[in-house]
């Protein structure tokens, strides 16, 4: 049996850093592009549509996932027109099929999403600027070291004063740059477990509404089994009449199914029941 819908979600959200809400989003075929990139590494990400508003765009994209999987010879089909729709059920059940081949030839490390969306190869070129830009100021230091030490030795003890009052003005000013970098670290910290708990919340909430949801779908189900269990017992004893009706056992033991509880499980009675449900109201 595959991952629920929450599950591939939070997976998805995590693996692409993205926000979806619902498995029927993926059916623009963006996400399914990305998740094949972070296996390939290949996919080209730059044509790829987020965005997208128009079914043209959806055919774009399941073109490029169409060709990775050429590439790559992946035996699968797309069902390129039933995704389009972003129907909840061809999109989970392609879903976990995405997942179980991602589990199987992920190969592992960090992929960096965001930066892949960009268009960038996730190394480390943010700062390559810095050296280039740092030369001309070491020349530019390098030559006023040269320049000062040609000078005569008279102005060697103005020199000296100099250099003391700078060191100590450098010490006070490193105690004031270490207190600063101590409280820019805390906030840091702070802010991304306040990050990290957002997402908690946001995972949390996504699992119990869709744990509601299945809850109400079984639930009608039932429902409708006891509706139609109860109208054939109903129409047999009718039938019957005086007489003896007959005893239909299939039935009987479906009701008993229906109407059983667990051990030591009470039904509550309905004021009891309305009271705690006006409690939960005015708490939350």
């Amino acid at each position: 049996m595959g991952e629920s819908r929450t599950e591939l979600l939070a997976w998805m959200n995590d693996l692409l850093q993205l926000s979806y809400t619902k498995i029927e989003q993926a059916g623009t075929g963006a996400a399914y592009c990305q998740i094949m990139d972070s296996i390939f590494g290949d996919v080209q990400m730059a044509k790829v549509k987020f965005d997208t508003k128009h079914e043209y765009e959806y055919v774009s994209n399941f073109k490029i996932l169409q060709h990775s999987f050429d590439k790559h010879k992946v035996d699968k089909i797309i069902p390129v027109d039933r995704l389009m729709k972003c129907k909840f059920q061809d999109n989970l059940e392609f879903m976990q099929w995405v997942k179980r081949f991602w589990d199987q030839n992920f190969p592992g490390g960090a992929y960096e999403a965001s930066q892949r969306r960009k268009g960038g190869s996730g190394g480390g070129g943010v700062g390559g600027g810095a050296p280039k830009a740092a030369a001309p100021r070491a020349a530019a230091t390098s030559a006023a070291r040269k320049t000062s030490g040609g000078m005569g030795g008279g102005m060697g003890a103005g020199a000296g004063a100099g250099a003391a009052a700078r060191s100590a003005s450098r010490n006070t000013s490193g105690r004031v740059s270490s207190s600063s970098a101590s409280a820019n670290t805390l906030d840091n910290h702070s802010t991304s477990m306040i990050i990290e708990l957002n997402k908690q919340i946001v995972e949390f909430k996504m699992t119990v509404d869709g744990l509601e949801k299945e809850r109400d779908f079984y639930f009608g189900k039932l429902r409708d089994i006891e509706i139609i269990v109860q109208e054939q017992i109903e129409a047999i004893e009718q039938e019957a009449g005086d007489q003896e009706p007959l005893e239909l056992p299939v039935l009987k033991d479906i009701q008993a199914i229906l109407y059983s509880t667990e051990e030591g499980f009470e039904v509550p009675p309905e004021g009891e029941e309305a009271h705690e449900e006006e409690f939960d109201d005015e708490t939350f």
